[in-house]
């Protein structure tokens, strides 16, 4: 009868802080803010290993970051998003729908590329992020616009069998892990300067800039509210979240098509 756990190996106590800035500046020298991801990273996993009494002591204490980080606020104009929308039609069809789900419903990044096609229900036009996939370990019901299902129906019948809305062409089996060298493609290709998270912050600031209220804004980011409100608000807010992304989705038309504002469908209200 096999063990019920598996042997646990001797943890390393001969790592010194040498070692970590070693790591740091290997990094550092090709990928300077990813060495600061990989500090935060071994830092926790020391510390984790401190609370179980496997250690002593934390090698990363007093190492610090490797670059300095700005909070970025890239905003892209419509000219950008329509150039960038443009853009992707020469792109392969996953790539393309990649980052047009990704503009069109807001959501991070990590989360559009890890999608199945068992969280979405293209026939009520709703897709559901499980806890275990969200960020903030919150399950997470996303209205999908017509624009949005539309851009799906035509991307599920190219993916054939594949359970992975967005299947990996390397790794069968898997979803697409990341797409940096798809963004440097499109970035060339279109003009357009922009990084992945660019599109989630351009949706939202957009949205709020309509006169979406930003509490609605915040549940489809689905943040993490504190406070009172977080404790006596059960509200699931899909009605909002509902009108809220059929409005983007047809205000994303209008720019891709470049109506400008002075058409009604570009300011929310409650009529929306």
């Amino acid at each position: 009868r096999p063990p019920r756990t598996a042997p646990r190996t001797a943890p390393r106590t001969d790592i010194q802080r040498r070692d970590v800035r070693d790591l740091l500046d290997e990094i550092g020298a090709r990928a300077p803010i990813m060495a600061n991801r990989v500090l935060a990273l071994v830092r926790k996993m020391f510390n984790f290993a401190i609370e179980r009494d496997w250690l002593e002591a934390n090698p990363c204490q007093m190492v610090k970051r490797v670059a300095p980080e700005r909070q970025r606020d890239r905003v892209l104009s419509e000219e950008e998003i329509r150039g960038l929308w443009n853009a992707l039609d020469k792109e392969d069809a996953v790539i393309a729908t990649v980052f047009r789900l990704r503009l069109l419903t807001a959501q991070r990044g990590g989360e559009v590329l890890g999608a199945n096609w068992a969280e979405m229900d293209l026939r009520t036009g709703w897709w559901t992020i499980p806890a275990e996939r969200s960020k903030n370990g919150l399950a997470h019901r996303v209205p999908l616009s017509p624009q949005a299902v539309k851009v799906l129906k035509s991307l599920r019948s190219l993916t054939g069998d594949s359970p992975w809305v967005f299947p990996s062409p390397k790794k069968e089996g898997a979803s697409i892990a990341h797409a940096q060298k798809a963004i440097e493609r499109v970035v060339e290709r279109s003009g357009v300067d922009f990084r992945g998270h660019d599109l989630r912050r351009t949706a939202a600031s957009l949205m709020v800039g309509a006169g979406v209220p930003r509490l609605v804004v915040s549940k489809i980011l689905n943040h993490v509210e504190t406070g009172v409100t977080a404790v006596y608000d059960r509200h699931s807010y899909d009605l909002e979240k509902r009108a809220v992304l059929d409005f983007w989705g047809k205000r994303l038309d209008a720019i891709i098509s470049n109506k400008r504002t002075t058409s009604k469908v570009l300011r929310f209200s409650v009529a929306s």
